[in-house]
C-alpha cells in the first residue's frame, strides 16, 4: 500500500502561540484519529540532530555483548533491558499468540525526585531509571530526546483536549505526573516465510493515551484498517507517526480509535524505532468525559484506574512481572 493511505498532519500551527493554531491542528487530530487511528506528524518541531542521535545511540546498545546488557535487566519498576524472547502479547483479542516477541528493548520511563513521596512508600512503578556502563554519550543522548518528545506530546495534549470538547487545559489534572515510556527497540530480521504467529511485534493496541514512534528507514510496521485489511505504515523522512491509544478511546467515548498495529520485519537487516508513550497519571480514573457522552451516545465504559489497567497488562505480558507476580 502506497504511504498516503496514512494521513499527513502539519502541526507547524501548533507553534504559532494562537488559539487559531491550536484548532487547526485539533481539526486535523479529530479527522485522522475518528477514521484511520494513525497520521505522520510533519513540522513537529524536533531537530534530526535529536531524531539521527537517538537512532545511533540505539543501535550502539543494542550492539553491546548480551552480558553487559543482562546487567540492567528489567526491574521491578518496569526500567531497563527486555530481552528478546521474555515477552508475549497474551492479552490481545486480534490474533492467535502464542510465540514470544522477535524484539529486545531498552526502556526509560518517567523520573522521580529522590524524596517523591511515591519513592518513598513503594508505589507502582516508582523506581530509578538504568544505564549501561561503558556507553557515556547514551544517558544524555537519551534524556535529551525523551524531553523534546515530552514536549512535543504536551502540546498534542492540549490539542487533543479541544478535540474531546473541553478547553486546551481540559486534560492538565490527568497529566500532572504523567506516566511516560522511551522505548529503544530493536527488530532482528525474520524470514520471509516465518510462523503465521512470529511476529516482531504482535497485532496490539496500546494502553494508554497517544504514541510517538520514530521509526528508521527498515519499514515492517503495519496497521489495522476499519475494514480489517492491514496497511503498511512506511518510514517518512522526517516525520513522525501518532497514534491514539485506549484511555484516549474510552474518554472519548470510542469516537478516537485505538488502532491495532503489529511489526514484522521482512526487510533482511535490523530495524530500529523508538515509540515515546505519554499516559496519564497512574491514579486516573478514566471514564467516559460527559463532553462526549449525550441522550443519543450513553457511556460505552465503565470507570477504571489507568495504574490498576496497567499491571495487569504488564504481569500478562512480560516475563519479568509475570515471575515476581508468582513468587508474591
Amino acid at each position: 500500500m502506497p504511504d498516503a493511505t496514512i494521513p499527513l498532519i502539519d502541526l507547524q500551527p501548533l507553534f504559532d502561540g494562537t488559539e487559531r493554531g491550536l484548532r487547526q491542528v485539533a481539526d486535523q487530530i479529530d479527522d485522522v484519529y475518528s477514521n484511520v487511528g494513525f497520521g505522520y506528524l510533519i513540522n513537529h518541531g524536533i531537530p534530526e540532530e535529536l531524531t539521527r542521535g537517538i537512532l545511533s545511540a540505539s543501535a550502539e546498545f543494542h550492539a553491546l555483548p548480551l552480558e553487559e546488557k543482562r546487567r540492567i535487566e528489567i526491574n521491578e519498576f518496569h526500567r531497563g533491558f527486555i530481552p528478546i524472547n521474555t515477552s508475549t502479547d497474551t492479552t490481545t483479542r486480534l490474533a492467535k499468540v502464542s510465540r514470544p516477541q522477535q524484539s529486545e528493548s531498552f526502556m526509560m520511563m518517567h523520573e522521580l525526585a529522590a524524596d517523591d513521596p511515591d519513592l518513598r512508600d513503594g508505589a507502582f512503578l516508582a523506581g530509578p531509571n538504568q544505564w549501561p556502563v561503558g556507553l557515556p554519550a547514551f544517558e544524555p543522548m537519551v534524556r535529551a530526546y525523551e524531553a523534546a518528545v515530552a514536549d512535543l506530546a504536551r502540546r498534542l495534549t492540549r490539542a487533543i483536549a479541544i478535540v474531546l470538547g473541553l478547553q486546551p487545559n481540559g486534560l492538565d489534572k490527568y497529566f500532572g505526573r504523567p506516566t511516560t515510556f522511551l522505548r529503544l527497540l530493536y527488530y532482528p530480521p525474520q524470514p520471509p516465510q516465518g510462523p503465521d504467529d512470529l511476529f516482531g511485534s504482535a497485532p496490539h493496541t496500546d494502553y494508554g493515551f497517544i504514541t510517538l514512534l520514530l521509526q528508521d528507514d527498515a519499514g515492517g510496521l503495519e496497521v489495522r484498517a476499519t475494514d480489517g485489511t492491514w496497511i503498511e505504515a512506511p518510514p517518512r523522512h522526517g516525520s513522525f507517526i501518532m497514534n491514539t491509544s485506549d484511555m484516549l478511546h474510552r474518554w472519548s467515548n470510542g469516537r478516537i480509535l485505538s488502532t491495532p498495529h503489529r511489526v514484522i520485519n521482512r526487510s533482511g537487516r535490523a530495524r530500529y524505532s523508538c515509540p515515546f508513550f505519554f499516559d496519564p497519571d497512574l491514579r486516573s480514573s478514566i471514564e467516559p468525559l460527559p463532553s462526549c457522552c449525550g441522550v443519543h451516545t450513553p457511556p460505552r465504559f465503565t470507570p477504571l484506574i489507568y495504574g490498576d489497567f496497567l499491571k495487569q497488562q504488564l504481569r500478562a505480558n512480560h516475563n519479568q512481572h509475570s515471575n515476581r507476580a508468582a513468587m508474591g
